[in-house]
């Protein structure tokens, strides 16, 4: 999806800077050579990004203007929590859900294209009032979870992994909104995804409460 929209509009001035927050060693990898993007991709192994944005899960996006101002503050990039409704032994997933997931991505690529087009003219560009009301400031345990979590990652790169796990599982304690701190030590699949029992088990948890949070834009799910 981003490597057809950053051909279509990179004429217009328009980047896309990718960043995977995983930690593992060489996680990201596979997946960046396999998808051979030609827009700026990088790792954040310590997951600055997330304390610098507050950030929470993925995929996420900012949207910022060649002024450098946030013109959107962090959102989900179209994602849709369709999955939820997907059967986990078949991975079939109900056509309503599947319809509400692709209207999701849809929605959101047509409102970057729309503000690459017209910039401040465009519905979908918060001037700094509005964008300003859309930003969360985190909490004082959210910034020593920030913290404890770059200490644990040092520890791990040490070879410390028992001190350094402890660490990352304080840091989860005190931020649990994060899903970006937790999947770091969680259970992987055979191709390196998050999605084993503990995730579902996580996600159930939930209970009404959303996996993403809605995307404040008319015609979103």
């Amino acid at each position: 999806m981003w490597q057809a929209l950053y051909e279509e509009l990179r004429d217009r001035d328009f980047m896309v800077i990718a960043v995977a927050m995983d930690s593992r060693d060489g996680d990201p990898l596979p997946w960046i050579e396999a998808a051979r993007p030609t827009y700026v991709t990088l790792i954040d192994r310590d997951h600055r990004l997330a304390d610098l944005y507050h950030m929470v899960n993925v995929p996420q996006a900012v949207w910022i203007d060649e002024r450098g101002r946030i013109v959107r503050p962090p959102e989900p990039a179209g994602a849709y929590e369709g999955f939820r409704a997907m059967n986990r032994t078949t991975r079939e997933m109900p056509q309503e859900a599947a319809a509400r997931t692709a209207q999701a991505k849809s929605k959101y690529v047509d409102a970057i294209r729309d503000w690459v087009l017209h910039g401040v003219e465009s519905a979908y560009a918060l001037d700094a009032e509005r964008a300003r009301a859309h930003v969360s400031v985190p909490s004082d345990d959210t910034v020593r979870a920030h913290a404890m979590f770059r200490l644990g990652q040092l520890l791990i790169r040490r070879g410390q992994g028992e001190e350094g796990d402890r660490w990352l599982r304080e840091a989860s304690r005190l931020h649990p909104e994060s899903w970006c701190i937790w999947r770091q030590r969680a259970g992987v699949t055979e191709a390196g995804l998050a999605a084993q029992a503990d995730f579902w088990a996580r996600v159930d948890g939930l209970g009404s409460k959303r996996y993403y949070e809605r995307v404040d834009m008319e015609g979103m799910p």
